[in-house]
């Protein structure tokens, strides 16, 4: 006769809960979660088959197919969500380094201080003739305009005095400056006897601060100009 005797010491709990493991809680929406739902569609789809035709092979493999499918979708998704969070905050860590610092940006104004201006051109495409067109907005007049000859594709930063084309002389004999103040500028681009549509003005503008969102993604707010993307800097200075 075989006697059987009683554990010398009660069994702990957490060995009770380690034989006996939870079901790992499913997240609404995850991968996990549409995995239970096609296998529970599935299941009940073969249990309430009809007996005199039941589910071939083919059936099955081809659901199970479907399943793989999806799931992959979804394991992608998932992926490409948190490489774009990363992404976005590379950027903001990049666009965070350039607060304060001059940016030139798609524009068409330059502002003119005490004969001094910054302002640039973008080349999209390399070009015989590239010329800046300076115009005074109170006038409607063309003030100056500066020949950069020909140009490959890049970004041409551009000092500018303030000194018009019909120079004046002061008294001593020096170069009168244009007023402090806003004026617009356009580019004219030729290859050949073709006019070129992806030249670009650039404005000079100073990065105040940086706003991030997930609607949005980064900004950067500038000083004059407002919120641009990231992808609208041309040139940092």
């Amino acid at each position: 006769m075989t006697t059987v005797q009683a554990p010398s010491a009660p069994i702990s709990q957490d060995l009770l809960n380690a034989v006996n493991a939870k079901k790992k809680e499913v997240v609404a929406g995850s991968v996990d979660a549409d995995q239970d739902k096609f296998m529970t569609l599935l299941i009940t789809q073969m249990k309430n088959q009809d007996p005199m035709n039941p589910l071939d092979n083919a059936q099955i493999t081809s659901q199970l197919a479907a399943l793989s499918t999806v799931t992959g979708v979804n394991k992608l998704n998932t992926t490409l969500e948190s490489l774009k969070s990363s992404y976005q905050s590379s950027e903001a860590l990049q666009a965070a380094n350039m607060i304060g610092h001059g940016v030139l940006v798609p524009g068409g104004k330059v502002q003119l201080v005490d004969g001094k201006a910054i302002m640039g051109v973008d080349v999209a495409s390399a070009a015989d003739q590239v010329d800046l067109i300076i115009t005074d907005p109170s006038t409607g007049k063309d003030v100056q305009t500066i020949s950069l000859g020909a140009q490959q594709p890049g970004v041409v930063p551009i000092a500018w005095d303030g000194v018009p084309d019909a120079t004046r002389l002061d008294a001593a004999g020096k170069p009168v400056t244009l007023k402090n103040g806003e004026y617009l500028i356009r580019v004219v681009a030729h290859r050949g006897e073709d006019v070129l549509k992806d030249a670009t003005a650039l404005s000079f503008d100073s990065v105040a601060s940086v706003t991030t969102s997930a609607k949005d993604g980064v900004k950067l707010n500038l000083a004059s100009q407002g919120s641009v993307a990231l992808a609208d800097i041309r040139q940092i200075l």
